[in-house]
C-alpha cells in the first residue's frame, strides 16, 4: 500500500512537503507529474524525463485501452516495461476523455458507452472495466470513474454527476479490493462543480471510503481562474489532512505555486509539453514564443540561469530556425525545456517549504514575473 508522510508544514501558508512511498519509488511533494496518454511523454524518453527530476509520470485509460490494447500491454506484464519506465505511473480513470473525445457517448448508471474516435468501433467503459484496466496497465495510482461535467453547468447538474460519481466510486472500490495487488493504489474524485455545497457533500462522502489518496476533479474546465483557485481553497481542507491530495488537469505555473500555497500535493496538464510544440518556452519571468522575429539573430539560451539540456547548448536563433523549418527536433528541445521547468518549479518550492520561507519564494516568482 501507498505511504504518505507529510515532512514539513509552511507557517505561512497550507504549503507542506511530504514523501509518497510507492512499490516502485518515492515521490516527494508536491510534484508535478509529466503527461504520458499514449505511453509516451511525447518527444521525450525515460532517460530524459528522469535527467529532468521527474518522479511519476501519467497514462490514460481510455487511450492505452482502444490502442496499442490491454492484449498487447499484457505481453509486457504491463505499462511500465512496454514504454521503458521504472518508476511510478499514474493512470487516469479516462471518463474525462470519453467526455470530451468519444463520438456520440451515452452516459447511465452501468458506465459510458462511446464509440471510438480512433475507428468507430463501440464499448462500453464501466467503473469496474476502469479498474480492470488499470489492473492490467499495473499502475502504481489509479484514479475511479467519475462523471465529468462541463461548465457552466446548473446545481442540479453537478448535484446529479457527483451523486453518480459517488456510487461508481464504491463499484470502483469493491473491484479494486478484490482484485489488486499491494502496488496498486486507488484515488477517488471530488467532484461537485462550481457550487461549496456540492463540493462539501462530494468530499464527506468520498472520504467515507478511505482512499488511499484523493484527487478533485472538474477544476480548469473554463471557469475563470479565480473561481478555480476559491473552489480548490474550499476544497482542499475537506481532505484527509494525512492523505496526498491532487488537482487534476492544472496548470500554468501561477496556478501551481498558488495551489501549493492551498495544500495541494500533486498536479498534472499537458501545458508544458502541448505549449511546446507551440512554440511557447516558460522562464522565471514570464513566457517566450521561440517564432518572434526578435530572436532571429538572439545568441542567448532560452533561460541564462537554467541548467536544462537545451539551455546548455542552444541558442534562441537556433531553436527558432528549427521552429520556424518544422523540424522534429524543434519539438524535442523545446519540450525538455519546458518540463525541466516545471520541475525545477516544484523542487524550488520544496525547498522553500522546508526552509520555512514558502511566502518569500511566492513573493519573489511574482517579482520575477513582473520585472
Amino acid at each position: 500500500m501507498l505511504k504518505f508522510k507529510i515532512e514539513n508544514q509552511s507557517t505561512d501558508s497550507r504549503a507542506r512537503t511530504g514523501r509518497l512511498e510507492t512499490a516502485r519509488g518515492v515521490i516527494e511533494t508536491p510534484i508535478f507529474m509529466p503527461v504520458g496518454t499514449l505511453g509516451t511523454v511525447k518527444g521525450l524518453s525515460p532517460e530524459e524525463l528522469t535527467s529532468c527530476g521527474a518522479q511519476i509520470i501519467l497514462g490514460n485509460t481510455y487511450h492505452l485501452y482502444l490502442r496499442p490494447g490491454r492484449e498487447v500491454i499484457d505481453l509486457f506484464g504491463g505499462l511500465h516495461r512496454f514504454m521503458h519506465w521504472d518508476g511510478p505511473i499514474l493512470t487516469d480513470s479516462g471518463g474525462f476523455q470519453v467526455f470530451s473525445l468519444a463520438k456520440l457517448s451515452k452516459i447511465s448508471e452501468e458506465g459510458y458507452t462511446f464509440q471510438s474516435h480512433v475507428d468507430g468501433s463501440r464499448h462500453t467503459l464501466t467503473p469496474e472495466k476502469a479498474i480492470e484496466v488499470q489492473l492490467s496497465l499495473d499502475s502504481d495510482i489509479m484514479m475511479c470513474l467519475d462523471q465529468c461535467i462541463q461548465y457552466p453547468a446548473s446545481h442540479a447538474e453537478a448535484e446529479a454527476a457527483l451523486e453518480l460519481t459517488t456510487r461508481w466510486a464504491k463499484r470502483c472500490v469493491d473491484y479494486w479490493e478484490s482484485n489488486r495487488l499491494p502496488q496498486n493504489n486507488l484515488f477517488g474524485i471530488v467532484q461537485g462543480g462550481m457550487f461549496p455545497d456540492l463540493r462539501e457533500r462530494s468530499a464527506a462522502q468520498l472520504t467515507a471510503f478511505d482512499f488511499p489518496g484523493f484527487a478533485i476533479g472538474g477544476l480548469s474546465v473554463g471557469e475563470p481562474i479565480d473561481l478555480m483557485r476559491e473552489m480548490a481553497d474550499f476544497t482542499l481542507p475537506l481532505l484527509p489532512a494525512k492523505k496526498p491530495k491532487y488537482i487534476m488537469g492544472v496548470g500554468t505555473p501561477e496556478d501551481l505555486v498558488e495551489l501549493v500555497a492551498l495544500g495541494a500535493d500533486m498536479f498534472d496538464c499537458v501545458m508544458p509539453t502541448r505549449n511546446a510544440r507551440n512554440g511557447q518556452l516558460f522562464t522565471a519571468s514570464g513566457t517566450l514564443n521561440i517564432a518572434n522575429a526578435r530572436f532571429r539573430k538572439d545568441t542567448d539560451p532560452i533561460e541564462a540561469s537554467c541548467i536544462c539540456y537545451t539551455c546548455r547548448h542552444y541558442s534562441r536563433a537556433y531553436l527558432r530556425h528549427l521552429y520556424k523549418t518544422r523540424e522534429l527536433l524543434a519539438y524535442r528541445l523545446n519540450t525538455l525545456h519546458n518540463i525541466h521547468y516545471y520541475l525545477k518549479l516544484m523542487a524550488d518550492m520544496r525547498g522553500a517549504i522546508n526552509r520555512d520561507a514558502f511566502a518569500d519564494f511566492r513573493n519573489a516568482f511574482y517579482r520575477k514575473r513582473n520585472s
